[in-house]
């Protein structure tokens, strides 16, 4: 009888995770992964002629990097790793991948989507000037080319994130200017009943940012952006923000790092038409799943990031989940024991990410006070007023029809960075709940492809 064949998009945390406990039941799935290397984002691996020790390049995650780079190297005679592949489209119980411009259908009896988390952008005047980048891509260019964003940094948004990134800038000895967070010292203090659920993880985010004020970076908190200030010319030149105190400050950098916590990667849950439901704690469609990872399509499951932010550790502790919910699927033998006490660590996990919902609350309100010539969609060049006039002018009050009339979230990320902040746009200026204004619907490719892409006949 042929084994079953399962497969794993994305090898970070929760990939290699059900990657490694699919093999230890005697499985060999293959496992799809967009870098070069494994260990996803939050472990990206260093090329490999850098020299960096793990403790000075993932900090007080370092042993947790260490262990999961460790794992997969030894599952790698296990499974049939794919680097380097793009995964970019899901239909007729294909995943659809493509590797050196060749393009290819691989079928499955089980998808398994750890498929991680991207920033979570809300736009301010000025963001699209040369200098302005995500956390995430101020976090790959210290690991992955060993560089600053710019000689003088500015981090402003808010979450984990935040003082995570910019305390890696500070080890790695480069100027950090100020961390700006949105989001009220007093959120914190509130949601201290529920951060405690992990007091060593909180402890560690408190280390964060007694570190930055011993390194003699201005931390303020309760920030409004108000504009990064710069030119076409010569991109950004500084950041303007209002304080808690409601007084204008300013502060001269050539460069920002952006974030306002993570979303969850969805294209090819969308792709793979899972059912959606709209999470009114962070304002956002996700994917629907039990608890352990099965969602509406049988055969299709979640872990990690790509479902529900909960971090990267929890991410581990899914894709074990996600991986003994499929082996239970496919009829096979599962430690019913293992199965509960991974469930009483995730809801631990749970109860956190609820803490830092409440802590770090994205910043709906800035929407509506964005100017009508801030950009909201960059890659399309779409401004707030423009945006605005499309819904007064046009009637569209959904998420979609706005994108056919503007073009908003038309562009190469496909609204990755701007549909959420443009979903607040439109249902401010049509005065309706942001969840009836949907989300933007998943196209194929989920990236965009080189024309010179060819099918692979088998």
């Amino acid at each position: 009888m042929a084994q079953p064949r399962v497969i794993i998009v994305g090898a970070g945390p929760a990939g290699v995770r059900c990657a490694q406990t699919l093999a230890a039941a005697g499985l060999r799935p293959i496992v799809v992964d967009e870098n070069r290397r494994d260990g996803g984002q939050i472990y990206r691996r260093q090329p490999d002629n850098f020299t960096r020790p793990y403790a000075k390049l993932y900090g007080t995650e370092a042993e947790r990097a260490q262990d999961l780079h460790a794992s997969f190297d030894a599952l790698r005679a296990q499974v049939d790793y794919m680097p380097e592949t793009l995964a970019w489209n899901i239909s007729g119980g294909k995943l659809y991948v493509v590797r050196d411009q060749r393009s290819k259908a691989l079928p499955y009896d089980a998808l398994v989507i750890c498929s991680g988390a991207t920033d979570r952008l809300m736009p301010v005047k000025g963001w699209h000037y040369a200098g302005t980048y995500s956390l995430g891509a101020a976090q790959i260019a210290l690991k992955a080319q060993a560089c600053s964003i710019g000689r003088q940094v500015v981090f402003m948004g808010t979450g984990p994130l935040l003082y995570l990134v910019a305390s890696q800038y500070v080890k790695a000895g480069a100027n950090v200017a100020a961390v700006l967070d949105t989001s009220p010292l007093m959120r914190r203090v509130a949601a201290l009943p529920k951060l405690l659920a992990r007091p060593a993880v909180l402890r560690n985010g408190l280390a964060l940012v007694a570190g930055l004020k011993r390194a003699g970076v201005e931390v303020l908190t309760g920030v409004a952006p108000l504009e990064i200030s710069g030119s076409a010319d010569d991109g950004v030149q500084g950041v303007v923000v209002r304080d808690n105190r409601c007084n204008e400050r300013s502060f001269d950098c050539d460069a920002v790092a952006m974030g306002y916590h993570l979303r969850p990667e969805t294209q090819l849950a969308d792709l793979a038409r899972c059912a959606f439901r709209f999470d009114q704690e962070t304002r956002q469609w996700l994917p629907e799943a039990d608890e352990d990872g099965r969602t509406s399509v049988p055969g299709v499951y979640l872990a990690g990031d790509g479902m529900k932010v909960l971090g990267a550790d929890a991410a581990e502790i899914g894709g074990r989940l996600a991986a003994l919910a499929v082996l239970k699927d496919l009829k096979l033998d599962v430690p019913e024991a293992e199965v509960r006490s991974l469930r009483a660590e995730q809801a631990k996990m749970e109860r956190f990410r609820q803490g830092l919902v409440q802590a770090f609350p994205w910043p709906a309100q800035q929407a509506a006070t964005l100017p009508d010539d801030a950009i909201v969609c960059r890659c399309e060049a779409v401004t707030a007023g423009q945006l605005r006039r499309t819904v007064a002018e046009m009637g569209a009050r959904e998420a979609n029809r706005a994108k056919a009339l503007c073009r908003v979230g038309m562009g190469r990320c496909q609204g990755r960075y701007c549909g959420h902040a443009g979903a607040e746009v439109i249902a401010h200026a049509a005065g309706v709940p942001v969840e009836l204004v949907g989300r933007l619907r998943g196209q194929a490719p989920v990236k965009p492809l080189s024309m010179a892409v060819r099918e692979e006949v088998e």
